[in-house]
């Protein structure tokens, strides 16, 4: 047994066994115990010395020595797990499922089919969304509140209104809900089952309970004790409890919750007695056990054996659940407490807290070891979801942010009406996309759950990771920057192009055209820009840097005059695998793959489905397969086409850009560069080709290829420089040679980076205030830009694009200097001016006038 913990709760020997039980843990703060836990070392090593040292396991379907010593474990360890919960075996059977979803969908199937004609489903609010779904299988279904729950509990009444069976008495009715929410941890009475069984009886319809514990069985014990008050059937998922193995558990309760399988149709291996197949079709089930006759096919003996093996380690560590609860309890506490304590300069709260208090809940409720939270800034703001996560994904914290799957708890919690949620779909919002703040509102919420190995130490981080990033120390400027400051409205001639680059491979390295080289700029951007990617061979997903770091030493090389894409890998290359491979720049049809209607799978870029041309060559394929170690394809996106052959910019000017706060602390001003022309300025443009649509006014949608927002993206240096001594000041203290070295202008990924002629010339950051810029060629022909809007940041800019080794600058810097409406920004977006007519030329050298609205 694991020691006791003191009075308190805490259990101070977790600090100690942390170092060699969770090596995982060593350099992270895990708070996502609600998606699953981490697994112990002694886990694993239990484990595989039962898979080396005992007996062969056979298919538990056989009457072999193995087989009969994989089916005694089996049955020993669905013991073991009844008792975990207190189960009586006689009184509960355990169905082994993949997860507790599968365990719902048993329960949904079998209803579904009663020779009644189906069933009624009422749901709690608060109930994961693998419960909202069985709402699909009903005949009527609806969704209540605590409040409403109790109220037709007390009076015995039927959940729906104007309730009218007309003949249809004998159908079932089922209520679900979970024992505790996974999204803010309030849990919910165990007394619910028995009560609505009793106030079903007096209404004489057949009632049943299905109780989600998932996320309670978690951290606290779960008493089955009881089988008169006991859910007819409870799910939950072993994984979230022990971290390993992938295993879950349907518990029914005997006697009458059985009688709903025997209206099953399907069945598999090992779940029937009998079959016949010639001249009649007639099966003979097994009747003894519940789960004799629900888990078709083969058991995944070697998980049920691993979870014999968690039961015994997760109480040589931890002791009981009991103790657990009482040790995420005090956590939760410190944890609610740290957040709500937060207080931005002017007295505001940094968090906005929907879980509830641990310290005043009423009525004999509790909660579980969840909080759920926002960020507002100091004017009340809030801050992006998305934002957060990447910051603290880059600081080492594990959190989980958005809709959490639960999509009635987070309707509740955010004031958010059906309308509401059906425009934000309207509006482009999916689940998991950047975009979280639509009408003013958050679209989900970050959540922060512990688990039985969680400690002071974490909660305190985190707090403090919250406090250093998002607590406002000083009042933002009573004086915002304004146009003042800015030059006249026509164009001066201020920068020049320092650097022009394309990255024909999407997300691989970049191709630097060389001074000298006149580059043709096209309406989708500069000439062979991203216009190739790798996409997932399995599911069709362009790879990114994000996920795939290897990708920034894929050095694309293009050799125009012999008419190929030349592609080398600068890291180890695997045994086989060639120096260098050749891709044709022709649009050649024989190089692509041509799949048949029924083959035909479109790609994904950015959440787009777009259709791509996949080449066939196994030569260009394997190598980026075989150097990426990810199976995937080379695919072509060119210009032209229509639908899903098409792409369109997404930027947009930001509120930072529009008031012209584009950085407080530091005005904004452009100096009039006389001398920047020796042979005096060009003209101005004057042809129709180069009239530009107003900043406010409506624009049609720029194609672009395979790039994220828009056509070209721009930075200048001086903003590069400003932000390397900001990530001096801030890591001249730290000993890390890697986190204080300057920050190169690779890692932005711009097509078109800017210097200026003199020191000082431009003041950092004056980009934002850009309304268009000219480019006036070797010729002197100005040609004409629109600003699109600012590039909102990721951590990919994290990765160092010679070594392709991730670190957390200069994504933590920006994240305190360049944070505007709860986003990271830096550079901005850039395409041909509205009309422009003609495929102008650029190249590295070429002065640059910006212009200010």
């Amino acid at each position: 047994m694991g020691p006791n913990p003191p009075a308190e709760g805490y259990n101070p020997s977790v600090e100690l066994l942390r170092t060699t039980e969770y090596p995982q843990l060593s350099n992270a703060v895990y708070l996502d115990h609600a998606g699953t836990t981490p697994y112990a070392r002694s886990l694993i090593d239990r484990f595989a010395r039962d898979m080396t040292t005992t007996s062969m396991l056979g298919n538990p379907h056989s009457a072999s020595s193995s087989s009969q010593l994989a089916t005694a474990r089996i049955e020993d360890t669905r013991v073991r797990a009844l008792r975990f919960f207190g189960a009586d075996p006689a009184l509960f059977d355990l169905v082994f499922v993949a997860n507790a979803t599968a365990g719902i969908r048993l329960v949904a199937d079998a209803l579904r089919c009663d020779p009644s004609g189906g069933f009624d489903y009422v749901y709690h609010l608060a109930s994961h969304t693998s419960l909202v779904g069985v709402r699909e299988e009903a005949k009527r279904s609806v969704c209540v509140d605590s409040a409403q729950v109790e109220g037709w509990l007390d009076k015995g009444a039927s959940p729906f209104e104007g309730d009218n069976l007309e003949g249809e008495e004998d159908r079932p009715i089922l209520f679900a809900y979970p024992a505790q929410s996974n999204m803010d941890g309030r849990r919910y009475p165990l007394s619910w089952p028995g009560r609505f069984r009793r106030s079903q009886e007096a209404a004489r319809r057949r009632a049943y309970t299905l109780l989600d514990a998932a996320a309670l069985v978690s951290s606290s014990p779960l008493d089955l004790s009881d089988a008169e008050t006991a859910p007819d059937f409870t799910v939950l998922s072993f994984y979230k409890i022990f971290g390993f193995p992938d295993l879950g558990a349907l518990i029914v309760r005997r006697g009458e919750a059985e009688e709903i399988f025997q209206s099953r149709r399907y069945f598999g291996g090992g779940t029937v007695d009998m079959v016949v197949c010639l001249r009649e079709q007639w099966h003979a089930p097994k009747t003894q056990f519940v789960h004799e006759r629900l888990e078709d096919g083969t058991l995944p003996v070697h998980s049920i054996i691993a979870l014999d093996a968690a039961l015994d380690v997760h109480q040589q560590l931890f002791g009981s659940m009991a103790g657990v609860a009482a040790h995420t309890a005090f956590l939760t506490r410190r944890l609610y407490r740290g957040l709500q304590t937060l207080r931005h300069c002017n007295g505001e709260p940094v968090c906005v807290l929907y879980s509830a208090d641990p310290d005043k809940m009423e009525n004999g409720q509790r909660s579980g070891p969840i909080i759920a939270f926002n960020i507002r800034n100091s004017i009340g703001d809030w801050v992006s979801l998305a934002e957060v996560e990447k910051l603290a994904t880059l600081k080492g914290f594990h959190i989980r942010t958005g809709g959490v799957c639960n999509p009635g708890g987070i309707a509740s919690a955010l004031g958010l009406q059906p309308w509401e949620m059906k425009q934000n779909f309207s509006a482009g919002f999916r689940c998991g996309t950047d975009n979280d703040i639509m009408a003013g509102k958050p679209t989900g919420v970050i959540r922060a759950s512990l688990g039985a190995m969680s400690t002071i130490t974490d909660v305190d981080s985190f707090v403090a990771f919250v406090d250093e990033f998002y607590r406002d120390v000083r009042a933002p400027s009573p004086t915002p920057l304004t146009r003042q400051l800015a030059p006249p409205r026509e164009s001066r001639p201020s920068l020049y192009i320092y650097s022009l680059s394309i990255f024909p491979i999407k997300s691989c390295a970049k191709f630097e055209i060389p001074p000298g080289v006149d580059w043709e700029v096209r309406p989708e951007g500069l000439a062979w820009d991203r216009e190739w990617c790798l996409v997932h061979e399995g599911t069709g997903q362009a790879l990114s840097q994000k996920r795939y770091p290897k990708m920034a030493l894929i050095r694309p090389r293009l050799d125009l005059e012999q008419g190929l894409l030349r592609v080398r890998y600068t890291g180890t290359l695997p045994d086989k695998v060639p120096e260098e491979i050749s891709v044709p720049l022709s649009k050649n049809p024989a190089l692509f793959q041509r799949p048949t209607a029924s083959q035909f799978r479109p790609s994904l870029v950015c959440g787009e489905e777009i259709t791509a041309q996949t080449y066939s060559s196994p030569e260009i394929n394997s190598f980026f397969s075989a150097v990426l170690d990810v199976p995937c394809q080379l695919a072509r996106f060119p210009a032209g086409g229509q639908g899903k052959s098409m792409r369109h910019a997404k930027a947009h000017l930001q509120k930072h850009q529009l008031s012209g706060s584009s950085r407080p602390s530091q005005p904004l001003m452009t100096a009039n560069m006389p001398g920047a022309f020796p042979d005096g300025p060009p003209s101005p443009p004057d042809s129709d080709s180069e009239k530009r649509v107003p900043r406010a006014g409506p624009a049609a949608p720029r194609r672009i290829l395979l790039s994220n927002e828009s056509p070209i993206l721009v930075i200048t240096l001086p903003s590069v420089d400003a932000l390397n001594r900001e990530i001096q000041s801030r890591t001249s203290h730290v000993s890390s040679p890697k986190e204080s070295k300057p920050i190169s202008p690779d890692v932005f990924r711009a097509n078109i980076v800017l210097a200026s002629f003199e020191p000082e010339a431009v003041q950092p950051y004056a980009e934002d205030l850009w309304d268009s810029l000219h480019i006036i060629d070797k010729r002197g022909r100005a040609h004409a830009f629109d600003m699109l809007g600012a590039c909102r940041r990721c951590f990919m800019i994290c990765i160092d694009q010679d070594t392709a080794e991730k670190r957390e600058e200069p994504f933590v810097t920006l994240s305190k200097t360049r944070r505007f409406d709860g986003k990271v920004f830096f550079g901005v977006h850039m395409g041909l001016a509205e009309g422009a007519e003609g495929v102008p030329t650029i190249r590295v050298g070429d002065t640059v006038a910006p212009s200010y609205d």
